[in-house]
């Protein structure tokens, strides 16, 4: 009875420290710093960004941040 108590704490060890080494892979995201600013957009802006991401997993905020940047890019070449 010893040895199989033993073993069946041994085979926990390694399930623990097994579920310690694969939850220590994944790295957590960390969400950038953001400040809210008011922005007013014409009309027709809204409507045509609206249209594009229309169906797509994407936001208006994330539609026009990633637009920000491509012209920031832009403006550097």
């Amino acid at each position: 009875m010893h040895i199989l108590e033993t073993f069946c704490r041994t085979l926990k060890a390694i399930q623990m420290y097994c579920e310690v080494m694969i939850v220590s892979s994944f790295k957590i995201p960390s969400i950038p710093p953001t400040t809210n600013k008011t922005i007013r957009f014409p009309n027709d802006v809204i409507e045509e960004v609206e249209n594009v991401i229309q169906n797509k997993d994407c936001t208006f905020s994330a539609f026009v941040i990633a637009a920000v940047r491509s012209a920031l890019e832009d403006l550097e070449k």
